[in-house]
C-alpha cells in the first residue's frame, strides 16, 4: 500500500464504530434467540445470555483491531483484511472456550459445547468475511466518489480559468491608460485567484482566507461591471481561522456573477451572508436573476454546485450540506459545515 493510502478498515477506536458493533451484536442475538426459543419467557432468558456472548466477541475483536490499527494501516488491503478476519476467529475461539466454563450458553441454545464451538466459529467466519467485504466495497465506493469529485473539480477549473482570465485581462487593458495603479492592483488580485485555483482541491484553507479570495474576485468584477454589480455583505461572528476546503466559496460567487448579474442587461445584486451558531458555520450566496429566470443559469450551475456538494460530503459527511432554491426573488445557495480543527 502506498504511503498516501489508508486502510479500508474504519477506526475501531471511534465511538460510532463501537456503537455499530454493539447494535449489530444485539440484533444478531435477538435473531438467534427468536430462532432458538418457543415462548417469550424463554426468549428473554436466551437473549440476555446470547447477547452478552456475542458482545464479548464483537467488542474484544474491535478492541484488538483498534490496538493494531497503526500496523494494519501499513499493510495492503488484502493482508489487512486477512489479519482482521483472523483476529475475529481467534477471539471467537477464545470466547467460546471461556463461555463453556462461565456461562450456560449451550443449555440456552440447546446444543453441546462442541456444537457451540463449531457454530460460533462458522457464524463468526462467515459474518466476519461478509462485514470485511462490505467495509472494503464501501471504502472503494468512497474512493471512486473522491476521484470523480476531483475530476469534476479539475474540469470546473479548466472551464472557469479561460473565461475569467480573458475578462480580467480585458479589464486590465482598459484600465492601463486611465488608471495604471488600479490596473496593477487588479493584476495582483488575478494572480492571487489563479494561484488559489491551481492548487490541490484536498488542501484546507480558512474562512478568513476564503472570504478574502471572494473580495478580491468581486473587486475585479466590479471594475468590469461597474454600477451593474451591487454587493451586500452580512457577516456575523464568523470564526476566521475555522478550516474550510479551499476554493469552496469563490465558485459560488462566480456563478452568481456570471449567471445572475452578468447575464442581465440591468445588472443585479449579490448578497453574501455568514453566520456561526452552535459550532456550525453557515455561508449563503444569493443573487438576482435575469428577466427570463435564466435557463442557462440553472444548467450552467449544475457542475459547480455538484462538485461543492460532493467535496462537503467527502470532508464532513452528514455534518455538512448544501441547499439551493429561490428565496425572496433571489437564487440562493447555502452551505454549512462544522467549525472544527482537522484530525
Amino acid at each position: 500500500m502506498s504511503s498516501g493510502e489508508r486502510s479500508f478498515l474504519p477506526d475501531f477506536c471511534g465511538v460510532r464504530t463501537v456503537a455499530a458493533v454493539v447494535v449489530s451484536a444485539t440484533l444478531m442475538a435477538m435473531v438467534l434467540s427468536l430462532a432458538a426459543t418457543e415462548n417469550l419467557h424463554q426468549f428473554w432468558e436466551s437473549f440476555s445470555v446470547v447477547a452478552l456472548y456475542i458482545l464479548w466477541i464483537g467488542l474484544m475483536a474491535a478492541a484488538i483491531i483498534c490496538l493494531l490499527k497503526g500496523w494494519l494501516g501499513r499493510l495492503r488491503h488484502g493482508w489487512a483484511g486477512l489479519v482482521a478476519w483472523c483476529v475475529i476467529m481467534l477471539v471467537a475461539l477464545g470466547v467460546s472456550l471461556s463461555a463453556s466454563w462461565l456461562l450456560p450458553v449451550a443449555m440456552l441454545v440447546s446444543v453441546s459445547q462442541q456444537e457451540l464451538l463449531i457454530r460460533t466459529l462458522g457464524i463468526s467466519g462467515i459474518l466476519g468475511a461478509l462485514i470485511l467485504r462490505y467495509l472494503y466495497e464501501n471504502y472503494q465506493q468512497k474512493q471512486r466518489e473522491l476521484a470523480e469529485s476531483r475530476a469534476r473539480f479539475q474540469a470546473l477549473q479548466a472551464r472557469i480559468r479561460p473565461h475569467f482570465l480573458f475578462n480580467s485581462l480585458n479589464t486590465v487593458v482598459s484600465l492601463i491608460p486611465s488608471d495604471p495603479d488600479c490596473a496593477e492592483e487588479v493584476l495582483q488580485d488575478v494572480s492571487d485567484l489563479f494561484r488559489a485555483s491551481l492548487g490541490d482541491e484536498s488542501r484546507m484553507s480558512t474562512v478568513a482566507q476564503e472570504l478574502e479570495l471572494v473580495r478580491q474576485y468581486l473587486a475585479i468584477e466590479k471594475q468590469r461591471l461597474g454600477s451593474r454589480l451591487h454587493v451586500t455583505w452580512d457577516l456575523e461572528n464568523l470564526p476566521d481561522q475555522a478550516p474550510i476546503p479551499a476554493l469552496l466559496l469563490q465558485p459560488l460567487v462566480e456563478n452568481a456573477v456570471y449567471h445572475g448579474v452578468g447575464a442581465s442587461v440591468k445588472g443585479g445584486e449579490i448578497r453574501i451572508f455568514g453566520r456561526y451558531r452552535n459550532g456550525v458555520v453557515a455561508l449563503t450566496v444569493s443573487n438576482t436573476l435575469p428577466e427570463d429566470e435564466g435557463r442557462a443559469h440553472k444548467e450552467g450551475n449544475h457542475m459547480a454546485l455538484e462538485n461543492i456538494r460532493q467535496r462537503l460530503r467527502m470532508r464532513y459527511g452528514s455534518e455538512a450540506g448544501m441547499h439551493t432554491g429561490m428565496v425572496e426573488g433571489h437564487y440562493q445557495v447555502r452551505i454549512w459545515f462544522p467549525a472544527k480543527e482537522e484530525e
